[in-house]
């Protein structure tokens, strides 16, 4: 294929060129829609959790700190597999990587349906989905959309991290509905039957091509990192950048699972209909989308800085209405807080893939992606325990919604304190070196 310039890659669908440049372009789509679709079904099925608690706690007559902490695990084993996940997509491929995850998630969730015990779903949905979760998710979707997106990768993130968001939307009605009408034990079943299917599809797709990437992509970035000192994850350890991402990751989760993992037993509490309060659970999802597609276009025309300021502002005002919800005019303040919270929630994902890209391109990106996101899960797991612990010791959610906003004011002093996370090229080398 004749080399193009930034602006004609596959990141940019009905940029100029020729045959081939058109080929490559559908190539690209055909990819991003891949990886999209199995992320719907990834974050759709490991965020279920919440619709769960309420039933699952009434099964085991559980405190509603044990039950947190079920998800409190599923987000530090998803952080502890992050970079083994990068690592394995880097070292076996695609095809095996999603494959095992596949495989441990739907098994886990099959057999969580048939628990007798609260330990059993720690182990099944704790641990299993953890593993499964991690080899199906966002890593290899980045990791795949870098090899065949360039001037568009900030826009590719942001669709495959809008992805996440659908997953919730679809998925909260759907789990309540199943709860609703066979109980918790056969809704785990249908989701794990569910990942299982989606393993028999995706076991005779094309996975060679899928692989290879988009020959102009991979061979300018091939030759971005000649002549430089290659990247790896050891490497990338010893730079300020690395320890940023990754601490913006862990304060961002634990503001977003300080309130997630309770959200529909809090609206309940506050009398919200139950089926209503899944279904805000999932609008939430639904808005998240608009943030997380926004938060990619807007940071290549003004910076990756500005776009975390007015992200985690309204985040931290989106916790205060949902504070409100309890004190009167519920839908009011509940419809402010999916605005407000839900519209950024995983904004920051976004800015962290491509910040992540552009400082630690190379055969060892996915890895270090990976080790940057264990940020994410040992933020997610403080968040979701804490948020449990803090329930069974005060009574009620406020200390959970103190915690989730410092969570989103140390993330933003992250962003507005260490060089490099401006998204400038200047800041980029500076940083770097």
């Amino acid at each position: 294929m004749p080399p193009t310039d930034q602006r004609s890659g596959p990141g940019l669908p009905g940029a100029p060129g020729g045959p081939a440049a058109a080929s490559s372009r559908r190539a690209a789509l055909a990819v991003l829609a891949l990886c999209t679709l199995i992320n719907v079904v990834s974050r759709g099925v490991g965020e279920s959790f919440a619709v769960f608690l309420l039933p699952v706690a009434e099964t085991f007559a559980a405190d509603r700190g044990a039950l947190t902490g079920i998800y409190g695990l599923y987000m530090l084993a998803v952080g502890l597999m992050s970079p083994i996940a990068g690592t394995a997509f880097d070292r076996l491929g695609p095809r095996l990587t999603y494959g095992i995850g596949l495989s441990v998630f739907g098994l886990a969730y099959l057999l969580a349906g048939s628990a007798t015990a609260l330990w059993q779903i720690y182990l099944l949905v704790g641990l299993g989905g953890a593993v499964g979760a991690s080899l199906i998710g966002m890593l290899p979707a980045s990791g795949l959309a870098s090899r065949w997106f360039q001037a568009g990768l900030p826009v590719a993130m942001g669709v495959l991290s809008a992805s996440l968001g659908i997953g919730i939307l679809l998925f909260a009605p759907l789990v309540h509905a199943l709860i609703e009408a066979f109980g918790w034990r056969a809704a785990y079943r249908a989701l794990g039957a569910l990942l299982l299917g989606v393993l028999v599809v995706t076991a005779v797709l094309p996975w060679r091509r899928i692989a290879a990437g988009a020959p102009d992509v991979v061979s300018a970035r091939r030759d971005a990192a000649r002549g430089t000192q290659a990247w790896s994850l050891r490497r990338a350890l010893r730079t300020p950048v690395f320890w940023a991402l990754a601490g913006v990751m862990f304060f961002t989760s634990l503001s977003t699972y300080a309130v997630a993992p309770q959200l529909v037993a809090y609206l309940v509490d506050a009398g919200v209909p139950p089926l209503r309060a899944a279904s805000i659970y999932g609008l939430v999802g639904l808005t998240s989308i608009v943030g997380m597609i926004a938060a990619g276009a807007l940071a290549q025309r003004f910076g990756e800085r500005r776009v975390a300021m007015l992200s985690y502002g309204s985040t931290i005002v989106g916790v205060g209405a949902l504070a409100l919800v309890q004190h009167g005019s519920p839908l009011f303040f509940a419809g402010a807080f999916v605005l407000l919270f839900g519209t950024m929630q995983g904004s920051r994902g976004p800015l962290v893939a491509v910040l992540s890209a552009r400082h630690f391109a190379g055969g060892a990106q996915t890895g270090i992606f990976g080790g940057i996101l264990f940020g994410m899960g040992t933020g997610g797991a403080l968040g979701a325990w804490g948020s449990g612990a803090l329930f069974d010791l005060t009574g009620g959610y406020g200390s959970s919604f103190a915690l989730s906003a410092a969570g989103a004011v140390c993330g933003l002093l992250l962003f507005l304190r260490v060089p490099g996370l401006g998204g400038t090229r200047r800041e980029a080398a500076n940083a770097d070196r």
